[in-house]
C-alpha cells in the first residue's frame, strides 16, 4: 500500500487504488455471502428435518413382530437422513434403513451427535405416545451446503473483473482531459506562451490550468519587456557610445597640451556618463527582475536616519550649483524595508531634483508621520513636470521635451520600480512651498 501511494503517476495511483478496493471489497463481499449461505443451507436442511417428524407425529404402527426392525438395513453410505420411533416405554418401534443405533435417551429439539465415528445432525420431538428422531449424516449435508454457498458466490467472482475494467476505463476517461493539457504544453516552441484552453475541463484541474495560464501571462509580459529594454536600452546606449566615439578621434587630432588636456576631459566626461547610465540600467534590471529588491529579508529601517544621509552625501553636488539642500522634517519612525534599494530611491529623487533645479534654487528633503504612515517626501523649486507628462516620467528613457539637464530618463524609472517592490507607489505633484515638484512615498510604519 506504502508503495503505491509512492507513485508519482496519478492515474497509475488511483487505479491501483481502485483495483485494490475492489479485490478487497469482493473478497469480504464473497466471504461473508459464503458463511450466510453456508447458514440458510443448514437452515433448509433443519427446516427439511423439522417437517418429516411433523409428518411421522401422527404416529407409526406397532409392528406384530416383538422385533423392532421391520426391514433389512441399507448400506449407510446410502442413506442421508434416517428415523427412529421410540416409544414412551424405551421400546424402539421403527427404524429406517441405517446401520447406526441413535442414542436412546434424545434431546428435544436439535443436537449433534457423533455415532460410530460418524457426525449426526439429529432432531427429536415427542408425540403423545412415541419420541420421533431424524437425524442426518453431517458428511453429505456438509458437502451439499458448500456446493450452495459455492454457486451463490461465484457471480462475485466474474462480476469483480468486470468492475476492474469499468474502473479503468473511468479512470482513464477522467484523466483524459490531464493529458490533453499536457499534450498542449508539450507541443509548444519555447517562445509560445499562449494560453491553455480550459473547456472540457474538470473543476479539480480548471483551477490549476488557470493558475498556468496567468504565469503565462506574466512571463509573456516579462518577456515584452525584456525585448523592449533591450531594444531600449541599445537605442540609449548608442549616443553615448558614439560620444565616446567623437572625442576619442578628438584626442588623437589634438596637436598641443591644451587641446589633448581638454579633449582627455571630455572624454573622461563622457566615460562617466556611460558608466553612468550602464549602472543605471543594470540597477533597473536588478530591480525589475527581482522585486523584493533584496536576497535578505526586510528588516526595520529608520527613514529619518537614512535620508540624512542622501542628502550629506549630495550635498557636494548641491554646493557646485549653489542649492539650498536640506531636511525639512524629521520625524522619528522605522518601516519593515530594506536600507539599501530605499536610499538609492532616495539618492534618484534628490539627484533628479538637484539636476532639474536651477542655480540657487531649494531642495528639501522631509520625513513625517501621518496615521501610521511615514511620507518621505522631496520637493524642489525647478519648473516641474506638466500634469500631463507625470505618468510618463515613470517610464524608462522618457524625458520631458525641452528639457535641458544632463540624464537618461532612468532615475524616476529605478525609483518607481523599488517603491513598487515596497507595495507603494510615487506621487508627483506641485510644490506648493517651493513651486516646482514635489515627489512622495508612502510607506506603512511599524508601532513605536
Amino acid at each position: 500500500m506504502t508503495r503505491l501511494l509512492s507513485l508519482r503517476s496519478l492515474r497509475t495511483r488511483l487505479i491501483g487504488l481502485l483495483l485494490l478496493a475492489i479485490v478487497l471489497a469482493a473478497g469480504v463481499q464473497a466471504l461473508v455471502v459464503y458463511r450466510q449461505a453456508r447458514a440458510e443451507a443448514d437452515g433448509i436442511f433443519d427446516y427439511h428435518m423439522e417437517q418429516m417428524a411433523q409428518a411421522l407425529r401422527v404416529g407409526v404402527a406397532l409392528p406384530a413382530l416383538p422385533s423392532p426392525l421391520g426391514e433389512e438395513a441399507l448400506a449407510p453410505e446410502t442413506v442421508d437422513f434416517f428415523v427412529q420411533v421410540w416409544t414412551s416405554d424405551g421400546l424402539r418401534v421403527f427404524q429406517s434403513g441405517t446401520s447406526a443405533d441413535l442414542p436412546q435417551r434424545a434431546v428435544l429439539g436439535f443436537s449433534n451427535i457423533e455415532v460410530d465415528g460418524r457426525p449426526f445432525r439429529v432432531y427429536s420431538m415427542r408425540s403423545r405416545a412415541q419420541v420421533i428422531q431424524v437425524a442426518q449424516d453431517m458428511r453429505p449435508r456438509q458437502v451439499m451446503a458448500r456446493a450452495l454457498a459455492w454457486r451463490t458466490v461465484l457471480p462475485i467472482a466474474w462480476i469483480a473483473p468486470l468492475l476492474m475494467l469499468v474502473a479503468w476505463g473511468v479512470v482513464s476517461v477522467s484523466l483524459a482531459p490531464v493529458a490533453r493539457v499536457r499534450r498542449q504544453v508539450a507541443a509548444r516552441e519555447v517562445d509560445e506562451l499562449v494560453e491553455v484552453g480550459e473547456e472540457g475541463l474538470p473543476d479539480e484541474i480548471r483551477p490549476l490550468v488557470h493558475e498556468l495560464n496567468l504565469l503565462f501571462g506574466r512571463v509573456r509580459q516579462a518577456f515584452d519587456a525584456q525585448k523592449n529594454f533591450v531594444a531600449e536600452a541599445a537605442h540609449e546606449l548608442r549616443s553615448p557610445l558614439a560620444a565616446l566615439r567623437l572625442q576619442a578621434q578628438g584626442l588623437q587630432r589634438a596637436r598641443d597640451d591644451a587641446t589633448r588636456a581638454l579633449a582627455v576631459q571630455r572624454l573622461l566626461a563622457g566615460i562617466d556618463r556611460a558608466t553612468r547610465l550602464v549602472e543605471q540600467l543594470l540597477l533597473l534590471a536588478r530591480q525589475q527582475a527581482h522585486p523584493g529588491a533584496s536576497l535578505t529579508p526586510p528588516q526595520p529601517v529608520a527613514l529619518a536616519a537614512l535620508a540624512a544621509q542622501v542628502v550629506a552625501d549630495a550635498a557636494e553636488q548641491a554646493r557646485a550649483k549653489q542649492i539650498d539642500l536640506g531636511m525639512g522634517q524629521a520625524d522619528p519612525g522605522t518601516l519593515n524595508g530594506h536600507a539599501e534599494p530605499l536610499r538609492i530611491l532616495l539618492a534618484n529623487l534628490v539627484d533628479n531634483a538637484l539636476k532639474y533645479t536651477p542655480e540657487c534654487g531649494t531642495v528639501d528633503v522631509a520625513v513625517q508621520r501621518d496615521a501610521g504612515e511615514l511620507v518621505l517626501s522631496v520637493e524642489d523649486s525647478g519648473p516641474g513636470i506638466a500634469e500631463a507628462d507625470r505618468a510618463r516620467v515613470l517610464d524608462r528613457f522618457y524625458r520631458v521635451p525641452g528639457s535641458t539637464a544632463a540624464g537618461s530618463g532612468l532615475g524616476l524609472a529605478i525609483a518607481s520600480a523599488i517603491a513598487q517592490a515596497h507595495g507603494a507607489s510615487l506621487e508627483l505633484g506641485c510644490s506648493s512651498r517651493l513651486g516646482g515638484l514635489r515627489i512622495a512615498l508612502r510607506l506603512p510604519a511599524l508601532p513605536s
